[in-house]
C-alpha cells in the first residue's frame, strides 16, 4: 500500500462519484478505478458499494475513511513542523548571558525573538564571559552574550551594544551632588570591583580609566555580581566603577555619576558581544543571530 492509494481512496469518498474523483486527481477513470479495486484486494474489504447510478462508502468504508482522514492531517502537522523547525520557527534554544546584560539588550532581544518566533522555546543560563565560553565549546549552550574580548578560532563573534562607564557612590559620599566625577577625586578611595579573570573585557577599561587619571585603584573588595558591588557600595564599603545601565537596578543608597578625567568624559565603553560556534548551522540559532545582529 502506497500514500497514492489512500489519497485516491480519500478522493473518492469524498466525491462519491469516481468521474468527479478522477477528475480532481488528474488522472482517468478507469485507472482510478483499478486502484481502488487493488486497494481494496489488500486490505480485504469492499470499501465501496457500486451501482450504475450511484457509489457509496461501506460500513467498513466510513470507518476506514475517518482513520484515512486522521492520517492526513497527522501528515500534514508532519509537514509543517518540518518546514518550520527548517526556517528556525520551531524548536529550542540555549543562551547563555552575563548578569549585567539583563540590565540592557537581553530584554529587548528576548522580546524581539518571541514575538517573530513564539513558538521556539527559549533556556536561559546566567553565567560569566569564561564559563560560557566552556559551554558553547561543550555545545551546552547556543548562542552566549558576553564581555569581549576574545580569542577564539572555533568560536565567531560581534560586539551588539556599548556603553559608558560611570562611578557608583554612596549617597552619603561627599562627591554625591557633583555633577561629574573627576576620577583623579577618586584616587584615595576604596574600590569594590570584580576579579579580573571573570570579565577582562570590562575590567581592563576600568583599570585604563584609573591610570588615564594618574592613580592605580585600590581594590578592597571583589564581588563576582555587579548587583553585589552595588549593594555594597550602599553599604559605605567603597565606590565602584560600572557600565550606566546598572542604574536600571535601582538600588537605594546608591547614586551613579558620569565620569571625567582632565575635564575630559571618559571614552572607555563597556561591550557586549554576541558568540557562537562557527560550525553550528542550525536554523533557530540563525534566527536569534539574526535578531541579535540587527540592532
Amino acid at each position: 500500500m502506497e500514500l497514492r492509494h489512500l489519497r485516491y481512496f480519500r478522493m473518492v469518498a469524498n466525491e462519491l462519484h469516481f468521474g468527479r474523483a478522477a477528475e480532481k486527481l488528474h488522472i482517468a477513470q478507469p485507472p482510478l478505478s483499478k486502484q481502488i479495486q487493488d486497494l481494496e484486494a489488500e486490505l480485504g474489504f469492499e470499501l465501496f458499494i457500486r451501482t450504475k447510478r450511484s457509489v457509496a462508502l461501506t460500513p467498513a468504508g466510513q470507518a476506514f475513511s475517518i482513520e484515512v482522514t486522521q492520517i492526513f492531517q497527522q501528515l500534514d502537522r508532519a509537514i509543517d513542523i518540518g518546514r518550520k523547525t527548517s526556517r528556525g520557527e520551531l524548536g529550542q534554544i540555549s543562551i547563555g548571558f552575563v548578569g549585567s546584560a539583563t540590565y540592557n539588550i537581553l530584554p529587548l532581544m528576548l522580546q524581539q525573538f518571541r514575538y517573530q518566533y513564539p513558538n521556539v522555546q527559549i533556556e536561559l543560563h546566567e553565567l560569566t564571559t569564561g564559563r560560557q565560553l566552556i559551554w558553547l565549546r561543550e555545545g551546552r549552550i547556543d548562542l552566549g552574550l558576553i564581555r569581549p574580548p576574545i580569542i577564539a578560532p572555533d568560536l565567531a563573534s560581534q560586539v551588539i551594544f556599548q556603553e559608558s562607564l560611570v562611578v557608583a557612590l554612596p549617597i552619603n559620599h561627599h562627591l554625591a551632588g557633583a555633577d561629574f566625577i573627576e576620577l583623579a577625586s577618586l584616587a584615595v578611595e576604596p574600590f569594590i570591583l570584580f576579579p579580573r579573570e571573570l570579565a577582562p573585557g570590562l575590567y581592563d577599561p576600568i583599570i585604563a580609566s584609573c591610570q588615564a587619571a594618574g592613580f592605580s585603584p585600590q581594590i578592597v573588595q571583589e564581588c563576582i555580581q555587579m548587583q553585589t558591588i552595588v549593594s555594597l557600595v550602599s553599604a559605605n564599603m567603597g565606590v565602584s566603577i560600572l557600565p550606566e545601565s546598572i542604574q536600571e537596578a535601582q538600588r537605594h543608597g546608591v547614586i551613579y555619576q558620569p565620569i571625567r578625567v582632565g575635564g575630559v568624559n571618559v571614552e572607555q565603553l563597556a561591550k557586549i558581544a554576541i558568540v557562537w560556534r562557527i560550525d553550528d548551522n542550525s536554523p533557530t540559532m540563525n534566527r536569534f543571530l539574526e535578531v541579535g545582529l540587527d540592532r
